[in-house]
């Protein structure tokens, strides 16, 4: 499968589950507004979603994929070597989680405490609340590593779709959740969806393992065996969580500083943005990076460098195609994006202004959060996890020193705008390295697509900024005249882009279904 078409499965799939987790927080917003009980909720939702990125979905991902994908290739593609390592990992694995998830649901009250300082600015309910939230959410990270276990066998062997579509079950989950408890007050709102949190987890991993099952790999429970394989496993897992989850400890810090110094509302506004300027990274982000990992393990295991670098670059201007225009949209247009999707219900103009700012901030990073994820396969194909790790270490001191520098003048945006400069020092720092070492190099085509492609964000900027005025009084009526503007703003950017592009030369109709079509 090729790296574009590949993309686009993971992409299309993504999209989907973004498109049920907006409804989602659609939903949340109109319920639960921007108060205590919605910022209990997403921080208590945050401790396992951190634990997710750093050891299943980001680390363990990085790590295993390419050890299983060694292995294949050293049994002459057959996988009953590679299956065998797989169940060492899942008979090692399974108690471990089991047993940290019972410590920190009985922790979960001193665990909430470190990361809010117990909410110093707010009612005491509130930490009892997080404190009760927490307990339910986290099996969630037991359930969602073992899925993500499941999920990169079936990522080694081509089956993107299916790891791809289960976030989808949670989002659905979570909805159905929320119309359940529609007619309650936000409190018993933000119990059933931290207990929701759970029940989506359970739904994924009941769907890996009936697709592993359908797929011929499914994987028998062993006796815990530390093998040299599991062990070697170990070894890059450890390192690479910091550098495969900077991004999300860089959240968990802009979460914790806006609990400990700002009022309520304010971890709810960060939300709210973040999810919004999440959906790119996801889409395309996150789509290219899944696909590009096993791609570059094969090729530098077949000893063919250039064609690693090569892949790498028509990764980059892939992401870069799609992630600058919508990067330069939610900076310019986040007002009337926000007001459109969550002004509803409990969420009110001055929530949306909130949130507008700080995605806004979020979005000056967000070229970064891709390149993040376009250049560490370039140091996780080559099996080295510890150069990310001390880029992300070194990122995430920025974040802080940077967050304190923000928070006080400019409140929440500060926090924002912290997370988006840390995220392009990490890029920039992966770059450099990668170029220091000889194992990246921006090619001949390269060179020439990206001064076009900034030549043609900035054409849609212009239009956006010319726009603007027409649309920002429109922002706070009813919801018809905000979509009409919102579609009509987006829409003239969208054709002023694809419209400079083409005169650039940046890509063609005939070139993108080329590209989907050829086979690596």
């Amino acid at each position: 499968m090729s790296l574009v078409r590949a993309t686009a499965t993971i992409g299309s799939l993504t999209l989907l589950s973004r498109v049920a987790g907006f409804i989602r927080d659609v939903l949340q917003a109109t319920l639960m507004g921007a108060g205590m009980a919605a910022d209990a909720f997403l921080i208590a939702q945050r401790l396992p979603n951190l634990f997710r990125a750093l050891f299943a979905e980001g680390a363990f991902a990085s790590a295993f994929v390419p050890m299983f994908n060694r292995q294949v290739g050293a049994d002459g593609g057959r996988l009953d070597g590679a299956r065998r390592f797989a169940e060492d990992v899942l008979a090692v694995l399974l108690p471990l989680l089991l047993a940290f998830t019972v410590v920190m649901v009985v922790a979960a009250a001193p665990v909430v405490w470190a990361l809010t300082g117990g909410f110093p600015d707010a009612a005491p309910d509130k930490f009892a609340l997080t404190v009760a939230l927490t307990r339910l959410t986290f099996p969630y990270l037991m359930l969602i590593s073992l899925t993500s276990l499941l999920g990169g066998l079936l990522n080694s062997v081509g089956r993107f779709a299916v790891n791809a579509a289960a976030p989808i079950l949670l989002n659905l989950v979570l909805i159905a959740g929320l119309l359940w408890s529609g007619g309650s007050d936000d409190v018993a709102a933000a119990r059933v969806q931290a207990l929701c949190v759970t029940l989506g987890g359970i739904a994924q991993l009941l769907w890996l393992m009936w697709s592993c099952s359908k797929a011929g790999i499914s994987l028998r429970l062993r006796l815990p065996r530390l093998t040299p394989q599991v062990r070697a496993l170990f070894r890059l897992i450890l390192p690479a969580a910091l550098g495969a989850g900077a991004v999300q400890v860089n959240l968990l810090i802009s979460t914790a500083l806006a609990a400990r110094f700002l009022g309520d509302g304010a971890v709810s506004w960060l939300y709210y943005a973040d999810r919004l300027n999440q959906l790119p990274l996801g889409i395309i982000g996150i789509g290219v990076g899944t696909a590009l990992l096993p791609t570059m393990s094969r090729l530098i295991g077949a000893d063919d460098v250039p064609g690693a670098i090569a892949q790498q670059n028509r990764a980059m201007e892939l992401v870069l195609i799609l992630t600058l225009p919508a990067a330069a949209g939610l900076v310019v247009a986040a007002q009337p994006i926000i007001a459109l999707l969550f002004q509803h219900g409990q969420f009110t103009a001055a929530d949306t202004d909130a949130t507008a700012a700080a995605l806004a901030g979020f979005a000056l990073g967000l070229p970064a959060y891709v390149l993040i994820k376009i250049l560490t396969p370039g140091f996780h194909a080559r099996s080295d996890t510890s150069t990310p790790v001390r880029v992300a270490l070194a990122a995430m001191l920025v974040n802080l020193v940077a967050n304190l520098a923000l928070v006080w003048p400019l409140g929440h945006v500060g926090i924002a705008l912290g997370t988006a400069i840390s995220a392009w020092v990490n890029a920039g720092a992966l770059w450099w390295l990668l170029v220091q070492r000889g194992q990246f190099a921006l090619d001949a085509r390269a060179r020439r697509l990206l001064p076009r492609l900034l030549l043609a964000t900035l054409a849609m900027v212009a239009v956006l900024v010319a726009g603007m005025p027409l649309v920002a009084p429109l922002a706070h009526n009813g919801l018809a005249t905000r979509a009409i503007a919102v579609a009509l703003l987006i829409g003239g950017a969208g054709l002023a882009y694809l419209g400079a592009a083409r005169l650039l030369g940046l890509f063609t109709l005939k070139g993108l279904v080329a590209q989907v079509k050829r086979k690596s």
